[in-house]
């Protein structure tokens, strides 16, 4: 049986509830909802931002250094605008700190053909020897190092192994910048001697020693709204730049960049590893997002010759000069395009390309060679010869005598790069035509040193290995 209220004991005040007021806790102020996604690239970043911060009078200088500058400060973050949005989402991709995608701005000022005097190029600035540990192709073609998808993940794979070395983002950095052996027999020594192993307790270059605090004084610039709004910082939305697809044919740069309704220029940002002027068949080609159906609709309905070069073997020894005038170009055009000397003179079995319709087997040879044979003769001298008269004048007679050919078939195209690993970092110009020792061009765009914008942020000098 159920107890009634007046054998339980309350009584009519019992009856009476109690009014408590609940109140609505405060708004938390500057809250993320990381749900939804914004449009802004650069919140993005910062909300990515997991590196400890350093803080020292090198970064309080550097960050000065970079907010008196606002305008190469502005061209930098400008030029980063096509890869920025990438780099986000391969570091996002790996668990990466996004910090990391601000380091091409200290490396190369974001400036795809920047080339240091330790040779490091491209945006990560690779030496040939660290970009063939990541297997970045260097060849007469092509140098992967300036490549904007494939230098971006052998430098995250880079890092990521270093990190994995030290444990310790500081450290990684120092060995990018430095060499990760330098670094670990500065770890050792300070180790030997009782003395803390962190970034700001080692030994090290004095590059290498401003080379953290550049990134962090970017990171305090670039991590702050209000900042970037009083500098002008150019906006950059949270959307994809660009995409790659392949075609099944030789294409040419400017026919690519005609296709795809760009500018030659336009294109080569994009495209920056190519060293002639012929994409060969199933390379990766970078378009940009608004421009790729124009691209496949104007590349399905073309009907003629995708590429205006041809294959030309010397059959025997000719000048350069010579050769152009055959195929109605200049010895100029010829050099820059085969990265050789104006003046040369090729000896039979020389292989280069030359104006034409882009058909035949030696052009399919030619593309499947890493490196085209070029033999550099000497030019016949005359010079006097024979014994000396009486009176110690020499004899009239001059002789016609030639030395005998050089074979430039190593010089030529293999890559002669030595594997410098100074205190930077991975460098540019892979393989290039060398005669008589001397450096040839690139034939597509002449690499330029640090930025391409003489008034641009200038880039830390170069390492690595």
């Amino acid at each position: 049986m159920m107890p009634s209220l007046s054998d339980t004991g309350f009584g009519a005040a019992d009856d009476v509830l109690t009014v408590q007021e609940i109140r609505v806790p405060p708004q938390l102020p500057n809250t993320i909802d990381l749900t939804i996604q914004s449009t802004n690239l650069w919140d993005r970043i910062r909300n990515g931002f997991a590196m400890t911060n350093l803080n020292d009078d090198l970064v309080l200088y550097y960050q000065q250094w970079y907010q008196n500058r606002p305008d190469a400060l502005r061209r930098m973050v400008e030029r980063s605008r096509p890869y920025m949005y990438f780099i986000v989402e391969e570091l996002e991709a790996r668990g990466m700190p996004t910090e990391l995608a601000l380091l091409p701005m200290v490396e190369s000022s974001f400036n795809p053909n920047a080339y240091s005097p330790a040779h490091a190029a491209g945006l990560w600035q690779f030496i040939p020897a660290t970009g063939k540990r990541f297997n970045l192709e260097q060849n007469w073609w092509r140098d992967e190092r300036r490549d904007i998808v494939a230098s971006t993940g052998a430098a995250l794979d880079y890092l990521q192994a270093i990190y994995e070395m030290h444990g310790d983002w500081h450290l990684a950095l120092a060995s990018y910048n430095w060499g990760e052996g330098a670094v670990k027999r500065a770890i050792v020594k300070n180790e030997s001697r009782g003395l803390p192993t962190d970034y700001p307790n080692l030994t090290m270059p004095n590059e290498t020693r401003h080379y953290v605090p550049k990134l962090q004084a970017l990171k305090n610039i670039l991590g702050n709204p209000a900042l970037i709004a009083r500098l002008g910082l150019p906006f950059i939305p949270n959307e994809p730049y660009f995409a790659t697809l392949e075609t099944r044919r030789p294409i040419d740069v400017k026919t690519a960049a005609r296709l795809a309704n760009m500018s030659l220029e336009e294109f080569l940002r994009l495209n920056p590893s190519h060293n002639r002027p012929i994409i060969k068949a199933d390379t990766p080609v970078v378009i940009p997002t608004d421009k790729l159906d124009t691209f496949r609709d104007n590349l399905q309905s073309n009907q003629t010759s995708l590429t205006q070069w041809q294959a030309y073997t010397v059959t025997s020894a000719e000048r350069l000069d010579k050769i152009a005038a055959r195929f109605d170009t200049t010895a100029g055009e010829l050099a820059r395009v085969n990265s050789l000397s104006e003046k040369v003179r090729l000896g039979a079995g020389s292989t280069v390309l030359v104006p034409g319709g882009g058909s035949g087997t030696g052009l399919s040879n030619l593309l499947n060679a890493s490196n085209p044979q070029h033999f550099i003769e000497p030019e016949r001298v005359a010079r006097p010869c024979g014994k000396p008269g009486k009176r110690g004048k020499a004899s009239a007679r001059a002789c016609d005598k030639q030395e005998a050919p050089s074979n430039a078939k190593g010089i030529s195209h293999s890559n002669r790069e030595g594997v410098k690993t100074s205190s930077k970092s991975h460098g540019k110009v892979g393989v290039k035509t060398t005669e008589r020792g001397k450096a040839a061009k690139p034939a597509i765009s002449k690499p330029a040193k640090g930025s391409t914008d003489k008034k641009a942020v200038k880039a830390a000098p170069r390492r690595r290995g």
